[in-house]
């Protein structure tokens, strides 16, 4: 096994407690047991914050924003800072990498290329818009002499609670936009897999942030995350998760209207069309429900087949579906690491039998290798209908559900692309440029990827309907840190 794990785990059992003010504080109460998943066994601990940590962190927050070191820093110093803590980022890419494997249950050389990759990426590109976070001049027509114009201007302290599936990635994404914007952050760690958030906040002391610009405080989600959502001294909250937890945090912001983002769950499509290169589709359909183990929001988990096509392709996703290598991602060679818990693997399992239930043919999968760990081998259902569990709810597991589609007409067919609760993402195969503009337009999805897929840092992401609210990436993403400010000068 490459010594990088050893490195790793290393790593990870000296990591405890919360970073808050530039310092490490040991947690008061009781410990949380982190495990990897793909091992059912203890890899460290964290603290179980609470209430009194989430209110040190967001003092020591609130400080640093008003403080001259941080609220006058020049914008290209703040750019200097998030480019140096990329390249830290990148100096321990291995290190990182390995802890996301160990922690989450990813693949090793999918941690390294997608989480700790994107990472680097986001947090560069989120570097350059210091700098670039300018108003506008507006034309005045009141009576009189004025110059008018418009400034963005911080929001003050954000509360960043992220996720188990990608935790790194998405951390750095939210971490790098707030403090280009100019916030200053309390971190929540989703519980499960909190380890890469809390080396980040090394890294962020060693790039040389000033103390208290950057926090992390460990816990649970109804204890530490319930206390940061209902602290008055948060001004902003980024939140991804469940569609069921960002409802209750839009709920609990409305007595003092804090500004949320939301990216949420989805359930999104695949359609196929039948001059889609088909050698390009297979694959990318395969690893696009079946990538992070289907622990992706914007997973293409329902796929629309024209019937032209529908036995050729279908004999080629269940061909590349059955090579696929289920396994610890330690291991060289594993496509598909582990669930990231008990709970979510039974939940997973009781979608595939709710699905044999319902009527749809189970034509690969459906089951869990023997032995430790908790994974869920790739499964594939045909003769899904739209009143099925597994076609109308998010499972976030490797669950492929596949329909059929004949010469419809265009409306048609996104009329059944949109027939869900949420819209998150889309993606469409066809050679016909016609097509695929139709439906990117037709689609009710916050992004529609033709002939491909992947994360673009300069586009902005997040969904429609119950998939969430606002944006992140692109300008959108870092001016969601913001408010807007006018200013009218009279003379």
């Amino acid at each position: 096994m490459n010594p990088i794990f050893d490195t790793a785990r290393a790593r990870i059992a000296a990591l405890s407690g919360h970073f808050i003010d530039g310092a490490w504080r040991e947690g008061t109460g009781a410990t949380i047991p982190v495990l990897d998943p793909a091992r059912e066994t203890a890899i460290g601990a964290i603290a179980a914050g609470g209430a009194e940590e989430v209110d040190q962190a967001v003092r020591a927050a609130r400080h640093a924003f008003d403080a001259p070191s941080w609220s006058a820093m020049p914008a290209a110093e703040r750019e200097r800072l998030l480019l140096r803590l990329a390249d830290l980022v990148e100096e321990n890419r291995d290190e990182l990498a390995a802890m996301e494997t160990i922690d989450n249950g990813m693949p090793y050389g999918v941690s390294r290329m997608m989480a700790v990759g994107s990472a680097i990426s986001a947090i560069r590109y989120h570097a350059g818009w210091p700098r670039r976070l300018t108003g506008e001049t507006v034309p005045m027509s009141v009576p009189g002499n004025w110059h008018g114009y418009t400034t963005h201007e911080a929001l003050g302290v954000a509360a960043l609670i992220v996720p188990w599936n990608a935790p790194f990635a998405i951390t750095c994404t939210k971490v790098s936009a707030a403090l280009a914007a100019g916030c200053t952050v309390v971190l929540k760690p989703a519980e499960l897999a909190p380890m890469s958030g809390l080396r980040l906040a090394e890294l962020a002391a060693q790039a040389g942030f000033p103390a208290g610009v950057v926090n992390v405080v460990t816990g649970t989600g109804a204890e530490a995350g319930a206390a940061l959502v209902a602290h008055p001294g948060i001004d902003k909250i980024s939140f991804t998760g469940s569609t069921a937890t960002g409802k209750a945090i839009l709920h609990q912001s409305v007595g003092d209207l804090k500004r949320v983002s939301l990216e949420l769950g989805g359930k999104s499509a695949s359609i196929v069309f039948p001059d889609a290169d088909l050698a390009r589709a297979i694959p990318a359909v395969a690893m696009g429900i079946f990538g992070n183990s289907g622990q992706v929001c914007a997973a293409g988990s329902r796929l629309f087949l024209h019937e032209a096509i529908f036995d050729r392709f279908i004999e080629g996703l269940v061909a590349f579906t059955q090579n696929l290598r289920v396994g610890p991602g330690t291991e060289e060679g594993i496509a598909l690491g582990p669930l990231i818990s008990a709970p979510q693997r039974d939940k997973v399992m009781a979608y595939i039998e709710a699905g044999k239930a319902e009527g749809a043919t189970l034509i690969t999968g459906g089951d869990a290798p023997s032995g430790p760990g908790y994974f869920v081998n790739p499964t594939i259902f045909v003769d899904a209908d739209p009143s099925m569990s597994i076609v109308r709810e998010e499972i976030f597991g490797p669950v492929l559900s596949v329909m059929k589609f004949g010469d419809d007409d265009l409306d048609a067919l996104a009329a059944r692309a949109n027939d869900s609760i949420y819209g998150l993402s889309a993606y469409v195969w066809t050679a016909h440029l016609a097509n695929a503009h139709a439906m990117a337009k037709k689609l009710r999805s916050g992004s529609v990827k033709i002939n491909g897929s992947g994360m673009e840092f300069a586009l902005p992401f997040g969904g429609f309907r119950q998939s969430g609210l606002g944006r992140e990436h692109g300008r959108h993403g870092v001016e969601a840190f913001t408010e807007v400010k006018s200013v009218m000068v009279g003379w």
